[in-house]
């Protein structure tokens, strides 16, 4: 299967990429708006895992390249680039496509982080919006440590929440993403409770910036 990241130079890009390139054979392709920039990242990502004994070409594209030879798309992109990314790439995209966005919205104050709620309801409603009525959209890696997913010394030990009206889509992206060892995932249903979802992400920085052993901080449901 060929995975394309989509803003795949970004801190929650490299981390799935490294990880889906070290710990499976899909094919990992690196997309940018700017291709030059794409193909730089690919190449470091390829010395990397070189240097981990990992041989894996991983190719980088403009976003619309990428987005046109790959099976799963992840929106890797900061909230706010997320629906004009979709539309960017719309017409490369079918119904044999899944949309994937880990973006959450957040602002931050003097207090810390808080979740950013946008007019859709959430930001996985937003890429809903955004794609073809013919390609499902699911919400997964909402609350991954981008820091300790590209870390490939660093065990992972967490969960990740999938959310998607589509259930064949789900099911597609539940196998990926537990091809990443150390990675769980829990199915919290559809499309509408990507709020309560996208809402522990900004909890967890605050946790985390409070807490000096708590760096990189995941979840894990027991």
């Amino acid at each position: 299967m060929r995975i394309a990241l989509l803003g795949g130079t970004g801190d929650i890009g490299e981390g799935l990429a490294l990880r889906w390139a070290y710990d499976s054979d899909h094919e990992v392709l690196i997309g940018s708006r700017d291709p030059a920039r794409a193909r730089t990242k690919a190449e470091e990502y390829e010395t990397e895992l070189d240097s981990r004994g990992r041989e894996v070409t991983v190719k980088g594209f403009v976003n619309e390249m990428a987005a046109d030879r790959a099976d799963v798309i992840v929106l890797a992109v900061p909230p706010y680039h997320v629906a004009d990314t979709v539309e960017s790439v719309a017409d490369k995209l079918d119904d044999e496509d899944v949309l994937v966005t880990p973006a959450t919205g957040m602002k931050r104050d003097e207090d810390g982080f808080h979740y950013h709620r946008p007019s859709a309801g959430s930001v996985t409603a937003l890429a809903v919006e955004a794609a073809p009525d013919d390609v499902p959209v699911v919400g997964a890696f909402h609350n991954l440590p981008a820091g300790r997913l590209a870390d490939l010394d660093a065990e992972l030990g967490i969960d990740t929440l999938l959310v998607g009206d589509d259930e064949d889509a789900k099911e597609t992206v539940r196998l990926l993403a537990e091809e990443i060892e150390g990675l769980r995932v829990l199915d919290a249903g559809g499309i509408a409770n990507a709020p309560e979802i996208e809402g522990v992400t900004p909890l967890l920085i605050n946790v985390a910036s409070n807490n000096d052993d708590l760096h990189d901080l995941g979840i894990r449901f027991t």
